[in-house]
């Protein structure tokens, strides 16, 4: 029996109706569940030949939970290690080196010291920072918000100097972007699953939240097969199973605003019915491909481009 759990936290529309469509699909030797945990030993496996994570990022005992497992062969969707080891920053550097076009961005310090540190933790740090050469480089108006994160926490949009260091002091221990702001055309959210499947679905981030897929843009059929190629490209170098990419259109270009966002929203309520069907169904076929395809006791991760050519000392741009 290859068994498919699925770990979730007060989510519910997704997670039962992914159990749902993988059970109704009667594949002899194929069950999907919701994830148990009684015990977790160190070097232990699991029940699961494969887990769908929908809540590591917000529990530490999770995450450590599904490290284990993934070292003792399960197919974790997404790669634990790499998840943890991920950030907003480090994606618009990675994409400013894979020919992705990325808002001008650059990362600051968190304005008050981290906890058990003090002025002397920073000797290297220039004090005040060349915050002209930084707002000359991004320009106003801006956005501010965690290099870590989402949800739309603690995120500003600023339009002036004097705006900003107001907000910043504001952040406490954050370590935020400061990001130049793309006043767009069109606007697009794309789910990317298996890092073959892809549904770009017009998005208004400037709607409240439960309205944002209701967005009147109409993409080309060239423009269409343009923001896959860049949702493919970015999912293969990062790595993700399951992961949404946010596209700005400015004069023609697709710029990549978000995309780290392993545990995306799939709610019924707020992606619509008819999305909502696609990433059930899309969610399930790749589930079983991949509990078919799950070889016990052996890496069954997925590890991106990125971390592929580090390991083989291949230059990040060769081939692009």
């Amino acid at each position: 029996m290859k068994k498919i759990g699925i770990l979730f936290g007060q989510e519910r529309s997704f997670p039962m109706a992914f159990i749902e469509r993988v059970n109704s699909k009667n594949i002899e030797g194929i069950l999907a569940e919701p994830v148990r945990i009684d015990k977790v030993m160190q070097g232990e496996a699991t029940e699961y030949a494969v887990i769908i994570d929908r809540i590591s990022q917000d529990v530490p005992f999770y995450r450590a939970f599904l490290k284990n497992a993934a070292l003792c062969g399960t197919a974790v969707i997404n790669n634990p290690f790499w998840w943890s080891a991920d950030e907003k920053f480090f994606n618009n550097c990675l994409a400013t080196k894979i020919g992705v076009p990325v808002p001008k961005t650059v990362i600051l310090p968190s304005r008050d010291l981290p906890a058990d540190t003090t002025d002397q933790s920073f000797s290297n740090l220039a004090y005040p920072l060349d915050w002209d050469g930084i707002f000359k480089y991004v320009g106003f108006p801006a956005y501010m918000k965690p290099f870590a994160g989402g949800g739309w926490k603690n995120v500003y949009k600023l339009v002036s100097m004097e705006d900003f260091f107001e907000k910043h002091g504001e952040t406490g221990e954050l370590v935020m972007l400061l990001q130049e702001e793309i006043i767009f055309d069109e606007y697009y959210r794309c789910y990317c699953i298996g890092g073959k499947y892809v549904r770009i679905m017009p998005y208004e981030p400037r709607n409240p939240h439960h309205l944002r897929y209701q967005a009147g843009f109409s993409p080309s059929p060239e423009r269409l097969k343009q923001m896959e190629e860049i949702v493919l490209k970015i999912n293969h170098y990062l790595g993700y199973d399951f992961n949404t990419v946010e596209l700005a259109v400015r004069d023609g270009i697709p710029y990549a605003i978000d995309f780290c966002n392993p545990a995306p929203d799939a709610e019924i309520k707020s992606v619509g019915e008819d999305n909502f069907a696609w990433v059930v169904e899309t969610a399930a076929n790749y589930a079983i491909e991949k509990a078919m395809a799950h070889q016990p006791g052996k890496d069954n991760l997925t590890w991106g481009e990125y971390i592929k050519r580090s390991a083989a000392k291949t230059p990040l741009t060769s081939g692009l």
